[in-house]
């Protein structure tokens, strides 16, 4: 499976800062040049394990294949979710009075710009470490917030499909993979991606093939990493799965590219 090969290339054998000095003033490389820089890093490195790297770099965004055995230095952007002010003011309250716990704030309403279908109902998601969960919870449910804990699946039927843009306090998952944006901790892309995959009663708007134009539309608008993907998605025991859809995705990406470099 490629995620699961991907997971095995250490980072320090990219050489990404080397990479891209060697070949910054380049417009276009081919795969022999990447070989050759590889070779002069490791002279005996296999020509499997450089397809690999190669492979890890296109999906992370470094490199961007522009024809067959051709390449340019990537130019995908990193995703930076939207924060209202409210998450902004509720977090600097939050991390006051729990300084000591990791907490990571966003809503499902930044889903929207990946998907075809516009939902009308948000959830403002707050993950938090376990312990911190209850304090948290009641802490916000004081300050007269329409606020849930964990809810189950029947709960949320039941009573969150009538709020607008419930509160929603959950566990954070230990090692998940989060950004800070001015001093406020919220989700990577890669994160995102997962939760959607993993969590099909938050996430029931985004499933099916709307998530399937997510992910697609994900990988064509911003850097993603795939091995960072998986590494979340195995602390919530779906890597395999995970992994597979993944694998579909990718036979989806590498047709559209073919036909787009066929009518050049």
């Amino acid at each position: 499976m490629f995620g699961l090969k991907l997971l095995e290339i250490a980072q320090d054998k990219l050489h990404i800062d080397d990479l891209r000095n060697q070949f910054r003033e380049h417009t276009r490389f081919s795969t022999s040049e990447l070989t050759e820089f590889y070779r002069s890093k490791e002279p005996d490195v296999k020509k499997t394990t450089i397809n690999w790297r190669i492979y890890h770099l296109v999906q992370d965004g470094i490199l961007t294949r522009i024809g067959r055995g051709k390449f340019s230095l990537g130019t995908g952007r990193t995703y930076y979710p939207e924060l209202t002010t409210k998450q902004v003011s509720l977090f600097k309250k939050l991390n006051a009075e729990f300084p000591f716990i990791s907490i990571c704030i966003w809503s499902t309403s930044v889903i929207n710009e990946f998907m075809l279908h516009q939902p009308g109902r948000f959830y403002q998601l707050i993950e938090v470490e376990k312990d911190g969960m209850e304090s948290l919870f009641y802490f916000l449910k004081d300050r007269n917030m329409s606020v849930y804990l964990d809810p189950s699946p029947e709960l949320i039927r039941r009573y969150l499909i009538d709020e607008k843009e419930p509160w929603i306090v959950k566990p954070l998952v230990s090692e998940a993979p989060t950004q800070e944006l001015n001093g406020i901790s919220t989700i990577t892309i890669e994160k995102m991606l997962v939760d959607i995959f993993c969590d099909p009663i938050i996430f029931s708007a985004q499933q099916g093939s709307e998530m399937d134009q997510i992910f697609k539309e994900s990988f064509e608008k911003y850097a993603i990493s795939e091995s960072k993907m998986l590494r979340y998605a195995s602390r919530r025991r779906k890597k395999p799965e995970l992994d597979n859809y993944l694998n579909e995705i990718s036979k989806y990406r590498q047709q559209k590219e073919f036909a787009a470099n066929n009518l050049r």
